[in-house]
């Protein structure tokens, strides 16, 4: 082959080095993710997740854990104050790190009505791609009982759980993205009290206004554990 010919062909292959650059670029530009764990919990709760994420391509910048509510006394937790801050944050910080202009946001428990709040309260809804509420209590907890009715404490009061508060009639009627989902269980025995699962009819973890609901047999904290690869799968 002549030095002519040589000479050429790495005139080309520099020429397509910035096109090849820009195509795993682009391939590589996704949704930041936001995954925001249940009351007492903590970021680690989201292990099997954030793995699976790092597995599926996401890097570390890509994928936000905010740490919210007093871990000493989860009865002092409800959906307003300091417990907000933490997780809008987060959005807000994804949102500036997402190359897509899009976040999705994953919630479990509590975490999930805390997550849709915060979407619901900024307006964020078309700046999010996919919301899922994993194990929620979108519809109250029985063990909350009725509001105002209900036991008398911070979680199950005006901003928390209870059956009808004010806070979850907020989220009524409202999506928090352009999908979402839920993921609920017959056998969680947080959203389940005494076996009921349902308000009004309908398991309580499913959101009012969703695209599709799954149903498991884990118990409340493996729905979030052992649901990883489908969550990812969801978002993509």
């Amino acid at each position: 082959m002549s030095r002519t010919v040589l000479r050429l062909a790495g005139m080309l292959w520099l020429l397509a080095v910035p096109f090849f650059a820009a195509d795993a670029q682009a391939q590589a530009c996704r949704d930041a993710v936001v995954l925001v764990h249940g009351n007492s919990g903590s970021a680690s709760d989201f292990n099997a997740t954030y793995n699976a994420l790092l597995a599926a391509g996401y890097s570390p910048g890509q994928i936000l854990r905010p740490s919210w509510g007093n871990k000493l006394c989860p009865a002092c937790n409800d959906h307003n104050g300091s417990e907000e801050t933490p997780v809008i944050d987060a959005m807000v910080e994804a949102l500036a790190r997402s190359c897509t202009g899009r976040i999705d946001v994953i919630g479990h428990s509590m975490g999930a009505t805390l997550a849709a709040h915060q979407i619901r309260k900024y307006g964020l809804k078309d700046q999010v791609d996919t919301f899922i509420g994993i194990a929620g209590a979108f519809r109250g907890l029985h063990s909350c009982g009725t509001y105002p009715f209900n036991v008398p404490t911070t979680t199950c009061g005006y901003w928390g759980l209870s059956i009808a508060s004010p806070l979850l009639d907020s989220l009524w009627g409202h999506r928090f993205a352009r999908r979402v989902y839920s993921f609920k269980s017959w056998a969680d025995q947080i959203v389940c009290y005494l076996g009921v699962c349902t308000v009004g009819g309908v398991h309580s973890s499913q959101i009012p206004v969703e695209d599709g609901s799954y149903t498991f047999t884990y118990g409340h904290f493996g729905l979030l554990e052992y649901t990883a690869a489908l969550q990812v799968s969801l978002i993509q």
